[in-house]
């Protein structure tokens, strides 16, 4: 107990002290996040959080102080080649496929298939692989990520530690204190960021961790603890995939149409956006641990996913901002009467017509330019004046 209370604190504090150090190269090296126009995020936080708990605990683990156990030192190895993976996607923009499938290789050497049996264990690996990816993806405003990783590995501790797996749940309470450090920077408005690097690094701890938790158990049951202990990255992710196939986008596009993005257009502060997901996460991974634990049924986990299936569809009508497109603008009203006069026209392309010009344009466009017209006086004179001047020149003489 005496040491998980230090080690805890240790990796608060070095996760803290360890952002604010990798703050100055990450913006000399160019590792930045554009969270808004004119602010520049730097990618040292994940970084941070990695190194702070694979110090400690594996510290803890050569002292003897909290030994790790059988199957900890694979998780921790695996989940360090996924953050090198998230590291090199934050340097080099890898696509998402190469990430998918370099972190279901890595999920392949973790997952226990001596008690799932192998297809489930295969189906394991590429949710593990899956929930790494969504929480890179909660990594798009400031404190989501941090928040939900912080809630969510006390649930799975809290899990584990009913399964009497004491290396395992000191090494997600380790990586809940990093986490909270890295909080310390991230929250409202952020100095740093997890990047893909310290996001795939915890959505793949957290998700291997419940898998090893609810391995040999009830499968049916398992299914329905690892949505509720991972249900708002699930919700994000089903939410940018419903808008993006009904708008016609590309899945794999980066756009401002997630769940955060979607919140702060319905009003909310970013510091009220990170709190409201933290307590929706709050709320799935309490189910969770209550099913997990058998103080509630299976079917409250149908609890769950019928909130979140209301909170995505209402997400859902939120109109987000499409790049490249004002919402609301002219961009997006040229967009809809075309694709209104589309619709009208059978399906053809019938561009919107132009709009007509004003009265006062086509007159001065028909009417000829008026010639000056001069005074019959002026006239007169004008014609009489050469002959006044001759007379008085024959007269002179």
């Amino acid at each position: 107990m005496l040491y998980g209370i230090v080690a805890a604190t240790t990796a608060l504090l070095l996760a803290a002290v360890l952002a604010a150090l990798l703050r100055a190269p990450a913006l000399r090296l160019g590792l930045l996040d554009r969270r808004q126009r004119q602010r520049r995020v730097p990618l040292s936080g994940g970084a941070a959080v990695v190194v702070a708990t694979c110090l400690v605990v594996v510290a803890g683990d050569r002292t003897g102080f909290a030994p790790l156990g059988e199957g900890m030192g694979a998780l921790l190895a695996a989940g360090a080649a996924v953050a090198a993976l998230g590291l090199a996607a934050d340097a080099w923009r890898l696509k998402t496929r190469f990430l998918l499938a370099g972190t279901t290789v890595a999920a392949a050497f973790v997952v226990p298939y001596g008690d799932t049996g192998v297809p489930a264990g295969v189906a394991a690996a590429g949710w593990i692989a899956c929930v790494a990816l969504a929480f890179r993806a909660l990594d798009h405003a400031d404190g989501v990520a941090g928040t939900v990783g912080v809630v969510t590995a006390f649930g799975v501790a809290a899990c584990a530690a009913a399964e009497v797996m004491d290396g395992l749940a000191v090494l997600l309470s380790v990586l809940a204190a990093a986490l909270t450090g890295f909080l310390m920077h991230n929250w409202p408005p952020a100095r740093v960021a997890l990047g893909g690097c310290g996001a795939m690094f915890t959505g793949f701890l957290l998700a291997a961790a419940a898998v090893t938790t609810r391995a040999g158990q009830d499968a049916v049951t398992g299914a329905g603890v690892l949505f509720a202990l991972t249900a708002v990255a699930v919700a994000d992710a089903a939410l940018v995939v419903l808008a993006r196939r009904t708008a016609g986008r590309p899945l794999l596009r980066r756009g401002p149409d997630h769940l955060a993005h979607r919140l702060r257009r319905l009003g909310l502060t970013p510091a009220g956006v990170a709190v409201g997901v933290g307590a929706a996460a709050f709320a799935g991974v309490l189910m969770g641990t209550l099913v997990h634990t058998g103080l509630l049924g299976a079917g409250a986990v149908l609890w769950v996913a019928g909130g979140m299936t209301v909170v995505v569809l209402v997400l859902w009508r939120v109109r987000a901002r499409v790049p490249g497109q004002g919402c609301g603008g002219p961009d997006a009203r040229v967009g809809r009467e075309a694709r209104v006069s589309r619709e009208a026209g059978g399906g053809r392309d019938v561009s919107p017509r132009p709009r007509p010009r004003s009265r006062r344009q086509a007159v001065a466009l028909l009417r000829p330019p008026r010639e000056p017209v001069e005074s019959p006086l002026r006239a007169a004179r004008r014609m009489e004046s050469p002959q006044v001047s001759g007379s008085l020149r024959v007269r002179s003489r």
